[in-house]
């Protein structure tokens, strides 16, 4: 039986998903503050490199946040298997606040080099290390507290952290970029948001010392049952990592790519390949946002009723069958000139394939200067899409734009100050070219539909609720108590940290290199079609299991 102390607990439930969230909140808010400033963090941290390389290099160092997030899992669900979760989650907030305030401190690439990327890319390391300890043990927390019954409904208040801190980080950013203005926001405005962090973290630190332990782990610990190996029973028993297993691809992977799709892929996608004013995107996203987060309670509270098993794969599903007529919508909503350009001017590369590479530098320095790599790089930073075709071995690419031709440039053989010059002059002329066309440099506000973009964006989250509002409480009531933190945090790390955590990254890699601006979406759609089909017939309904065993 539960201690006298640890009983009660379960009735003091508002304090404990208050202090739970609190805490979730802020960690997400810090993290994701990255994502939605890579634009500006590419310009003061990546300026030594080109735009397309640099902007992958931004995306990849908000991934490699990600990339960590399972070994955080590791060593932070271990300790909290060990230790407790109240105090290892303690740990991680600290962690997580101290790195995302020194980023909003850091010198630029122009004041320090190379220093200035590597030093943002390992406080991102420390951020995701935290963001992987985080998670387990404030959703096995908040669950531990759970009455029979509530558990989907109680863990779904944890689950619209993320969104919560997403939504925080926008509203922040709109209003310090308000307030500043384009100029002042560009040049030293962004660091604002990364050092009001440490306000939240002493709040946040304030509102977690109140807190007492699980009762689940508290009663363990009376009786002598925790663990004292926690990785040995959790990955060395075949038992416990089959379904560890099972979890990852039948359950989180396809939920993390839903996730990153519906609120950070549809955000790059609005700024980056349709041109949308970044402030406005900001805004459509965070009101999209605001309409379709009670519905991670919603889908909460309804996995109590039917099944947590059901309503993750149906969103699953959706998602998988959706994406390209949703973003296609997405494009003649919000860039209706860019739509229009595309139906009735077609874009087309024709070009020796031996003569195009895929314009990805990891040293950065690399110059793509044969007549290809110049028509397409010139076409990705247009946010144009294009179809290849191939040309004769040895023949000068070339650019289609409906019935009009025009001739890119080899610059093999160029010095970089004239290859340079050339560059920009063969740039400008694209784009009348494009202009006459009726491809517009940028999205027009006024022509934005805002209605329509802001149901299509909550069409897209209302996914991401039905996928994550139940998954807490599915990870929780998998695995066995002395060994829960470390076994959920895992598999929920390794698809958020690896599989959508990558996905902004990959995705768009996969339009820079197709020139198709949709071709990103079968990265989530494949995956996401693969958990379906595993979880549907591999994965049992977790809803009611004794979590105290």
């Amino acid at each position: 039986m539960a201690t006298a102390e640890a009983a009660p607990a379960r009735g003091g439930n508002a304090m404990v998903i208050a202090g739970a969230s609190v805490g979730t909140v802020f960690e997400w808010y810090d993290f994701y503050l990255y994502g939605s400033l890579a634009t500006f963090i590419t310009a003061h941290f990546f300026s030594g490199v080109n735009e397309v390389t640099g902007y992958i290099f931004a995306l990849l160092a908000f991934a490699a946040g990600f990339a960590v997030r399972p070994f955080g899992a590791i060593v932070f669900g271990r300790l909290g298997d060990l230790w407790g979760r109240k105090n290892t989650f303690l740990v991680t907030m600290l962690l997580m606040g101290l790195s995302t305030f020194v980023v909003g401190l850091l010198p630029s690439y122009a004041t320090i080099g190379v220093a200035a990327p590597i030093l943002l890319i390992v406080m991102r390391l420390v951020q995701g290390l935290a963001l992987g300890g985080e998670y387990g043990g404030a959703a096995t927390y908040v669950a531990e507290h759970s009455p029979p019954g509530k558990r989907g409904l109680y863990t779904s208040w944890i689950q619209i952290t993320a969104t919560a801190g997403l939504f925080l980080s926008l509203v922040v950013i709109l209003l310090v970029r308000t307030q500043l203005g384009e100029e002042a926001f560009r040049a030293w405005g962004w660091r604002i948001p990364f050092l009001v962090s440490i306000l939240l973290l002493g709040v946040s630190l304030w509102i977690r010392l109140k807190l007492n332990e699980s009762p689940v782990f508290q009663k363990m610990v009376d009786e002598g049952k925790t663990t004292k190996k926690p990785l040995a029973e959790s990955f060395g028993r075949w038992s416990n990592l089959k379904l560890i297993i099972l979890a990852l691809v039948g359950l989180t992977a396809g939920q993390a790519v839903v996730w990153y799709t519906g609120q950070f892929y549809a955000l790059f996608f609005l700024e980056r390949m349709l041109k949308v004013d970044g402030a406005q995107a900001n805004t459509l996203v965070a009101i999209s946002l605001a309409l379709a987060t009670p519905f991670f309670i919603v889908f909460g509270w309804l996995s109590d009723k039917v099944g947590r098993k059901p309503i993750i794969l149906a969103g699953c599903l959706l998602a998988a069958l959706t994406y390209f007529p949703i973003f296609k919508a997405l494009t003649a909503a919000a860039n209706p000139q860019l739509a229009a350009a595309t139906a009735s001017a077609p874009v087309t590369v024709v070009a020796d394939p031996a003569d195009c590479s895929f314009q990805f530098d990891p040293v950065g320095k690399t110059a793509f200067t044969s007549s290809c790599d110049v028509a397409k790089s010139a076409l990705a930073n247009a946010g144009v899409s294009y179809v290849n075709q191939a040309a004769p071995a040895g023949s000068p690419a070339s650019i289609r734009i409906g019935g009009d031709t025009f001739a890119s440039f080899d610059g093999r053989g160029l010095a970089k100050a004239e290859f340079d010059a050339r560059k920009k002059a063969w740039t400008a002329e694209l784009g009348e070219h494009l202009k006459a066309a009726g491809y517009p440099a940028k999205a027009d506000p006024a022509r934005v539909n805002k209605p329509l973009v802001v149901g299509l964006l909550w069409l897209l989250v209302l996914y991401v609720t039905m996928v994550y509002g139940p998954i807490a409480a599915a990870l929780v009531e998998m695995f066995p108590a002395r060994i829960r933190y470390t076994s959920m945090s895992l598999p929920y790390h390794l698809g958020n940290g690896w599989l959508g955590g990558f996905l902004p990254t990959t995705a768009f890699a996969m339009v820079a290199a197709t020139g198709n601006i949709y071709f990103g979406l079968w990265y989530p759609i494949a995956v996401a079609a693969v958990t379906f089909v595993v979880g549907l017939f591999f994965i049992r309904e977790m809803r009611g299991n004794d979590i105290e065993a």
